[in-house]
């Protein structure tokens, strides 16, 4: 389904090139936003997404490369999207690190890495894109983890680190409003990672939850297409897409 819902809109999405990053930027695009697909390695994938983009609309795509983890790169990478489209309004932070790190076995690079780039880089992000947001009274969306709240075992940096950016959605919203939304998404079991996992566990997962099946990435574009273009009065929140798994003990 296409409208044009988010007509006039830029906005920013990390890790943009796969997965469910790749999913929003399609979304929010086919409801009339411009896009900035940001990437870190994954170029061949960036290119092929803002190729297909601008072949449907000329000119409403970008991608961008950055190490986001590196904080001298936000700046330039804001101020590029927004000399590319005239302005900023939304950020979605969806970039993320994800591996297990079982105690006894936690590095400081595994600190480093996966705080740096579920929680360090959406703070420093999002406190570069402030301004430009704030000018078009825009909006920020945090990607989190139902794990924010319920442990995954052998993932304690992980999981420590959704929740601080848990904390940090709310608390950015209490700092940057009324000028800018700040809200969150918690997907659930929606794509499984891309290390091993056998079908045996998946089946457990599935069955945790209350609607006994998987999600689709759509799911939870449909949730930022919400924040984004039907939500003016909602920030501070946090949206669980995850088929009632986290009502389950």
């Amino acid at each position: 389904m296409q409208s044009d819902t988010l007509a006039g809109h830029s906005i920013l999405i990390t890790g943009a090139a796969r997965r469910l990053g790749a999913q929003m930027a399609r979304t929010v695009h086919a409801h009339g936003a411009s896009v900035a697909v940001h990437y870190r390695a994954s170029s061949q994938e960036a290119d092929a997404l803002v190729a297909d983009l601008n072949a449907q609309r000329p000119g409403s795509a970008l991608a961008v490369a950055a190490d986001l983890i590196d904080l001298s790169t936000h700046e330039p990478l804001i101020a590029r999207v927004v000399d590319h489209f005239g302005g900023l309004n939304a950020l979605i932070n969806n970039a993320s690190t994800f591996y297990p790190t079982p105690v006894g076995t936690i590095t400081a690079h595994d600190w480093d890495d996966l705080i740096g780039s579920n929680l360090k880089a959406p703070l420093f992000l999002s406190q570069a894109a402030a301004p430009a947001l704030a000018e078009r009274r825009g909006a920020i969306i945090n990607l989190i983890d139902i794990h924010a709240q319920r442990p995954l075992g052998r993932h304690v940096v992980y999981c420590c680190a959704k929740a601080g950016l848990q904390m940090l959605t709310q608390s950015l919203a209490v700092e940057l409003g009324p000028a800018v939304r700040v809200n969150g998404i918690s997907p659930g079991p929606i794509m499984w990672p891309e290390n091993d996992i056998d079908d045996e566990a998946k089946q457990a997962i599935v069955d945790s939850t209350l609607l006994k099946r998987s999600g689709h990435p759509t799911d939870v574009a449909r949730a930022a297409l919400y924040f984004l273009g039907e939500a003016p009065f909602v920030t501070g929140q946090i949206i669980a897409v995850d088929g009632g798994r986290s009502l389950r003990p």
